[in-house]
């Protein structure tokens, strides 16, 4: 986006959150159906997906995991060039808080819902290893996101947690912590920029 004037490069199609959020529930509603034929099918098992066994794990998990992945992120951010970042990185934390809410929300439950819910899981069936499980999702995971292929540099961005969140649900055994880790990890970064807590290399002198 152009931020200067508030609109986006010529030929571009300005990013729109609200557009963003049905689309990833959508999926996420699907992803979560494909979830339930599992379980009802019994590939999956339940206690496998909703583990409530050990609480204090559980919160642990979601607390020390989002700070670790928040400061990977900062560091990330301070050392990359702003010309090395995509452009919808850039922008979406302009808009309102609400949309920024929904948005990471709606993000963070459909690609967990797909990747550690259910293709995680199914890896998992056939393969004697559950990092080389993690690993592989990891790569699916990443080779989804297409818009950062001309970033290389992005994509560490997204290997890292993604390893992490595989990581994480693998100790829990609840699908709902790799969620909100994501999400917490989004929404924080997000903020962070959203309110100039943090800035990326260059940017103060290309504007």
């Amino acid at each position: 986006m152009n931020r200067a004037t508030g609109t986006p490069p010529p030929g571009k199609k300005e990013f729109n959150p609200k557009d963003a959020v049905l689309v990833f529930l959508a999926f996420a509603l699907i992803s979560a159906a494909v979830i339930f034929a599992l379980v009802i099918y019994e590939v999956l098992n339940l206690k496998d997906l909703l583990s409530f066994e050990n609480p204090r794990q559980l919160a642990m998990y979601v607390v020390l995991p989002p700070i670790s992945l928040l400061l990977f992120g900062i560091i990330l951010t301070l050392i990359t060039p702003a010309s090395y970042i995509d452009e919808t990185n850039k922008s979406y934390q302009n808009y309102s808080l609400t949309a920024i809410l929904a948005f990471t929300f709606a993000g963070a439950l459909f690609e967990e819902l797909l990747f550690r819910g259910i293709i995680q899981n199914v890896l998992t069936l056939y393969l004697p290893n559950l990092r080389v499980a993690i690993v592989l999702t990891t790569v699916l995971f990443v080779g989804m996101h297409v818009q950062y292929y001309t970033k290389p540099l992005m994509l560490l961005n997204i290997t890292i947690p993604s390893l992490v969140f595989g990581w994480v649900y693998v100790q829990t055994d609840n699908l709902l912590v790799p969620i909100l880790v994501h999400f917490l990890m989004n929404l924080g970064i997000t903020l962070l920029f959203k309110y100039n807590m943090i800035q990326m290399r260059g940017e103060k002198n290309s504007e």
